[in-house]
């Protein structure tokens, strides 16, 4: 089978592998698509712990599941999205120190064909596209986390959310709006990017590029009571100044790294609530699901690239082009 490998820092070429003997109550998928996440192209810019030589990337994908070495065979011939959660362990409240995803250092859905355990597939939403589908898994699931476990999403708030364009942003966007009616306000760095989110349902958006931002939110909002945060770096205090009393910070990344200077005394003085939130358990992933087939939510997908062409779709995503998700085609079958 053909897959793309990270055989070193760096580098990534299209190889033959052998797909090997399908292990005992595990299922084998031909993937038609695969999404990038930021985090493929952190591991091959090597700013990602426990990177391992050679390693085929990716956490998300759809595809038919072609073979199955187990008794129960329902889901031959299926159409499916993988859950990348690998080992979150028995507590909801956070990841196990087991805990790792898909596509590092175990193998990913960049490939041909991949075997995984069959508790990790699920059939597809059938109102989505294969494009779709392999788009919805890990911005999903992390967008779900983030808005409704440990943000408490309630009908009456005000929500900013940062980096509009981003899958997760985007996903958290689809998401506040198909379960209320709240205020929701983006940030992006480019102007295109809020014309299409304003589309989507955003109430209103401001370049995070222009000089005093926070204060043009502040007049179109007058504050927040949660922010969907993955950013971080300076502008962060700029959200503690935003927040109301008693606001919900959920923090699931820091594109712009660690936070200099942090303002505690807004932090303790407006009883804030600072949550940190990484991808999501597996019940988290079924209800994620079920809500999406629920209200019918299509994940945005920026471009699909042809597999062979896989450099293409890691450029756009270097150079931060894309608006929703790049997805690689991998079978036309």
């Amino acid at each position: 089978m053909k897959a793309i490998v990270l055989d070193a820092p760096h580098r990534l070429v299209l190889e033959s592998l052998d797909a090997g003997q399908l292990p005992s109550g595990w299922a084998r998928v031909r993937m038609l698509t695969a999404a990038l996440n930021h985090r493929d192209k952190w591991i091959v810019e090597g700013k990602y712990a426990k990177i391992r030589y050679p390693s085929v990337l990716g956490s998300d994908g759809c595809g038919i599941v072609v073979e199955v070495n187990a008794d129960d065979r329902r889901l031959l011939g299926t159409r499916v999205v993988i859950n990348p959660n690998q080992h979150w362990g028995s507590d909801p409240r956070a990841q196990s120190a087991e805990y790792t995803i898909l596509g590092m250092p175990s193998p990913g859905t960049f490939a041909e064909y991949l075997d995984v355990p069959l508790d990790r597939l699920h059939p597809a939403p059938a109102h989505l596209s294969d494009e779709e589908a392999a788009s919805l898994p890990v911005t999903g699931l992390t967008a779900y986390r983030a808005v409704f476990v440990q943000g408490q999403l309630d009908p009456s708030d005000t929500v900013l959310i940062t980096g509009i364009g981003g899958g997760v942003a985007l996903m958290a966007l689809q998401f506040v709006r198909a379960a209320t009616n709240a205020t929701v306000a983006v940030t992006s760095g480019a102007e295109w990017k809020l014309r299409r989110s304003l589309e989507l349902g955003a109430t209103c958006g401001v370049l995070y590029t222009a000089e005093s931002w926070w204060e043009e939110l502040r007049r179109s909002i007058g504050g927040f009571d949660m922010c969907i945060e993955g950013t971080c770096g300076e502008p962060f205090n700029h959200l503690l100044a935003l927040a109301r009393p008693a606001a919900r910070i959920v923090v699931y990344g820091a594109t712009l790294g660690k936070v200099p200077n942090l303002d505690v005394h807004r932090l303790f003085w407006k009883q804030l609530r600072i949550i940190g939130s990484t991808m999501g358990s597996d019940d988290d992933f079924r209800s994620m699901l079920e809500f999406v087939e629920r209200h019918r939510i299509a994940p945005i997908v920026d471009s699909v690239i042809p597999f062979d062409q896989f450099d293409r779709a890691f450029e756009r995503l270097r150079n931060r082009e894309q608006f929703g998700k790049i997805v690689l085609r991998i079978s036309t079958e």
